[in-house]
């Protein structure tokens, strides 16, 4: 309630950073509006939905199968999924760690983070993972590299047009709108195709490391 008024929506536009929680007054205001009975955009529970961690929990042999009732859609689903391994403080985050070591152009190093510009790969992430603290390695995860297909292709960034061979990658937009624990709505609601020079290791349109695209329909 302000000045008499009820708010309906709080949409973040920030607070998905460390930095946008320098104190304790942030965390606060976080906790307050999470206990209002306006609607969250996201709420706590969804925005940690998209952390990596999840992700590479989710991709756990059986994980995916809690959720999805039926076995081909699971099956679908799954083979859809890169290898993610933990990185945490034991037996089996050290074993992902060797691999990592042993094989580095096959693997990424992922924070808890978004918006392209974190990601750790090659002898960054080789030198990382040699002299990181346990704590510091526990917030990253590893995957299994992505190797998507390559085009020749005309990139315009502040008026300049230059041909590079690109990758691009296909986001798709789900809209979630719940009461409690009824989901009150659950629908694809667009897209964002993001197009980089292959030779970018991060990519993120934030981070200028790539550019918005368009996709081409094929008849």
């Amino acid at each position: 309630m302000i000045d008499g008024m009820e708010i309906a929506l709080c949409y973040y536009r920030a607070g998905y950073r460390p930095e946008d929680y320098p104190t304790e007054a942030e965390w606060d205001a976080r906790v307050t509006v999470e206990k209002a009975r306006c609607a969250k955009c996201p709420c706590i529970n969804d925005h940690l939905s998209g952390a990596k961690k999840v992700q590479q929990v989710l991709a756990n042999p059986g994980t995916i199968e809690r959720f999805v009732a039926d076995a081909g859609v699971a099956k679908a689903l799954r083979s859809t999924f890169m290898g993610m391994y933990t990185l945490t403080n034991d037996a089996e985050g050290d074993a992902a760690a060797k691999l990592a070591l042993a094989s580095p152009d096959n693997y990424v190093m992922k924070p808890q983070r978004e918006g392209g510009g974190n990601m750790l790969s090659g002898e960054d992430m080789c030198t990382a993972l040699k002299t990181m603290s346990p704590g510091d390695r526990a917030a990253y995860i590893l995957m299994e590299r992505i190797v998507p297909p390559h085009i020749d292709n005309y990139i315009m960034r502040a008026s300049q047009v230059s041909r590079h061979s690109v990758v691009s990658e296909l986001g798709v937009f789900g809209m979630l709108v719940k009461d409690g624990d009824e989901v009150v709505a659950n629908i694809a609601a667009g897209h964002l195709l993001r197009t980089k020079p292959r030779d970018v290791e991060d990519g993120g349109v934030a981070a200028g490391r790539a550019v918005l695209d368009s996709p081409f329909p094929v008849a």
